[in-house]
């Protein structure tokens, strides 16, 4: 089994603490308590249990706070899929004044002459309740 990677020395239990209650970021501070619980001298499953996670993820936020200090700990935005055109191009179209443009999903046998009489209300009946009772009651 492996040694346990130690946490760096310019942060302590009470520090971590003071910076997850000033933490807009839940997720952050959430993982700044579970780190403060170590620096306390708990164990690594005590704080996997505060932050709700494994004992893997917990080194991976190690891993992560020893790089990057508390910043490490903030959810990053996820790259998605790279651009197909470089800068220039993407400056080139646009000079050229094109424009992305989607097309509305269209049914093959849309009747636009329906659709307008649908909109104005010529085409829907007016319905009147009859002046007759539907059943009448026994005696």
């Amino acid at each position: 089994m492996g040694s346990a990677i130690g946490l760096r020395d310019d942060f302590d239990g009470p520090a971590l603490r003071r910076l997850a209650r000033g933490s807009k970021s839940a997720n952050q501070a959430r993982r700044l308590l579970a780190l403060a619980q170590i620096y306390d001298g708990g164990s690594r499953s005590e704080a996997a249990k505060i932050g709700g996670v494994t004992l893997q993820i917990v080194r991976d936020w190690v891993i992560r706070f020893n790089a990057r200090g508390p910043d490490g700990l903030l959810d990053g935005k996820a790259p998605g899929k790279p651009s197909i055109l470089d800068d220039a191009q993407r400056r080139a179209l646009r000079k050229l004044g094109y424009v992305k443009l989607t097309a509305r999903p269209r049914h093959h046998a849309q009747n636009e002459l329906a659709m307008e009489a649908f909109k104005k209300g010529a085409s829907l009946p007016s319905w009147r309740r009859s002046g007759r009772p539907s059943r009448r009651a026994h005696p």
